[in-house]
């Protein structure tokens, strides 16, 4: 991999897409192993510069000269105030609300624009898709107007007003902390930012979802609302909560199949050995070896779990410092890594957080969740915390990954998108949005075959996961012989070009009773039966050993309904040589004697 040339998979460009759909899985998941996604360097020193750059320094100079802290260089003078805490969170609420920090550029799917964001979310007419249109009140609909447009802008204006504002003295701090000379953010700025963060979320879910409400609005609403100590206390909880339902979540068989492609696209591992060494037997058996699973569930679980609960009760200092350092190390090597997400922004944050809180803030100098003002209010804290992770973890079909706390777990719900011979062409003939479908983006730079190869990666990556083997299997189910004509996507990378923002997270396009976004796209597309064909799978509940799964047509609606086990998709190879892994149809739709075929003349002539 060179700086400015990436590690293109050796295939022969004009023949290879002319090759069976599983044999082009085989060899470019087979070149991910070694290489992950291939990209020159240049592009992982873009993120770089990003991060550090417009992000952390012009950040830290927006938090600290609007406070009345001390210049940077001084870190001494502002590390330590609340108000910067405060503000360095705002901050990275605004920037993944703009939409360049998660889900941003190349990585994510997107070549030309590199954000998303503010070009989709502050322009009408395009998707918008509200989690309850049938039962909430006035939101119903698809279409984002120049109400949803209004109330985007508010809300940017908002963070920036808090952003901006100078702090004011807090009577609660200067109990504890008669030193501090920031002061906090007006709590009072914080309630209309919630409000319309909460309407917003009614409204689009997506642009909720992106600005990772999940984890920054009860943040907002601590600081509107806790004394300062009770504030403290009730950050720490709220960040182990994270680590540790994003720990909870690596239970089970699927975590262990994505650390060995994580590690394989690290730029900076230059040994091919190495990334080798993370699979059973490359390039024969692309299971996790015992040094991929290993590091999956020592370095990656029991960190989350064990680390965050020493950092809540420790009242040792060497120990808590130690913890704090193992935390950083695991966000730095989660950036290191570059996943596909690109969420760099949100582990620099963690990385800060975990020592502000922890070393700044120590239980033995009374920040432990017993010196808490009320009992009561570390209990209903807690419960609010962990609502929606047990729910999400026992119904998954009720709540996204993110909210679950599922993040980089593996067990997330998933798609994969199938057209016909030329029929994905009309998303963009059809579709109001700030860029093309990616192949056309990259073909604005490189010759078509090229970009198709390199789009065709990301279904290789995805069959190195446990929900990639089930997804193919789908599809070789319902299209058969016609599978290898049509063009299949990597759903996470294709709904991103539709809304702007994916975060591996197929609720985007909906659940297991609706398909908002695949219907979105159905009623301006109007594709006939057979052009447009997805597979979407649910992530598996805690308490079972099995996956839903549904398949759609999108003229027809859902065609098949079904579970499969998660033992059969793990064991299996991602090019699956042995056929598609097993499944129990639970319904299926019946087929009228006059209804087109899969594959349609449309396509078969489009084809030709």
């Amino acid at each position: 991999m060179g700086f400015k040339t990436g590690d293109f998979p050796p295939v022969d460009v004009e023949t290879f897409l002319d090759k069976p759909l599983m044999e082009r899985v085989r060899i470019l998941g087979q070149h991910w192993a070694e290489y992950g996604f291939g990209s020159p360097k240049i592009l992982h020193t873009i993120y770089i510069a990003k991060l550090v750059v417009f992000y952390m320094l012009v950040g830290t100079l927006l938090a600290s000269l609007t406070s009345g802290l001390g210049p940077i260089w001084q870190i001494s003078d502002w590390w330590l105030e609340p108000v910067f805490y405060q503000k360095a969170i705002l901050w990275t609420v605004l920037l993944e609300t703009v939409g360049v920090c998660g889900s941003w550029g190349p990585l994510a799917g997107h070549f030309k624009p590199m954000t998303g964001g503010i070009l989709f979310w502050a322009r009408p007419e395009t998707i918008r898709l509200p989690p309850w249109p049938g039962k909430v009140p006035f939101t119903a609909g698809d279409r984002r107007t120049v109400f949803d447009v209004v109330l985007y802008l508010a809300i940017l204006v908002n963070l920036l007003w808090a952003l901006l504002a100078p702090g004011v003295p807090s009577a609660s701090m200067s109990a504890v902390l008669p030193n501090a000379h920031g002061g906090i953010i007006e709590p009072a700025l914080m309630f209309p930012l919630v409000a319309l963060y909460i309407v917003m979320g009614l409204r689009d879910k997506v642009v909720f979802i992106a600005a990772r409400s999940e984890q920054y609005l009860p943040a907002m609403v601590f600081f509107g609302t806790l004394g300062f100590v009770d504030m403290i206390i009730a950050l720490k909880l709220l960040i182990v909560s994270v680590w540790m339902g994003a720990g909870v979540s690596k239970f089970g068989r699927h975590f262990a199949n994505v650390v060995p492609p994580m590690v394989s696209n690290t730029p900076w591992i230059g040994s091919k050995a190495l990334k080798r060494a993370h699979y059973r037997n490359f390039p024969d058996d692309l299971r996790p070896s015992h040094i991929g699973s290993g590091l999956a569930h020592i370095g990656g679980t029991t960190v989350e779990l064990v680390t965050p609960m020493i950092l809540l009760f420790s009242t040792n200092s060497t120990l808590t410092l130690c913890a704090v350092g193992l935390m950083i190390l695991f966000h730095l090597f989660i950036i290191s890594t570059f996943p596909l997400a690109v969420p760099l922004e949100w582990n620099v944050l963690f990385g800060f957080a975990a020592a502000f809180l922890f070393v700044g803030f120590p239980v033995t100098a009374g920040y432990g969740i017993t010196d808490m003002s009320s009992p009561w209010l570390t209990v209903a804290i807690v419960v609010g915390l962990v609502f929606f992770p047990v729910l999400g973890n026992l119904r998954p079909d009720l709540v996204s990954f993110l909210p679950s706390m599922r993040q980089y777990a593996g067990n997330w719900a998933s798609a994969m998108w199938a057209f016909a011979p030329g029929c994905e062409q009309k998303l963009n003939e059809h579709i109001v949005r700030s860029s093309l479908n990616q192949v056309d983006q990259l073909a604005l730079t490189y010759p078509k075959e090229i970009a198709e190869i390199t789009m065709q990666q990301t279904i290789g990556w995805r069959s190195l996961h446990s929900q990639g083997r089930a997804l193919f299997s789908l599809m070789m189910n319902h299209l058969g012989e016609d599978l290898d004509r049509y063009t299949v996507r990597e759903a996470e990378f294709a709904c991103n070009s539709i809304v702007a923002f994916n975060f591996g997270d197929g609720h985007l396009h909906g659940h297991l009773r609706n398909h908002h976004l695949i219907d979105a796209i159905q009623r301006r597309c109007n594709f006939a039966p057979g052009e447009f064909v997805i597979a979407w799978i649910e992530s598996q509940p805690i308490h079972r050993q099995r996956q839903d799964y549904v398949v759609i047509d999108a003229a027809l609606g859902v065609i098949e309904r079904g579970s499969f086990s998660v033992k059969d998709a793990v064991n299996e190879q991602p090019w699956l040589p042995n056929g598609p892994i097993p499944f129990k149809v639970d319904w299926t739709r019946p087929t009228p004697a006059a209804e087109p075929s899969v594959a349609s003349d449309a396509g078969s002539e489009q084809l030709a």
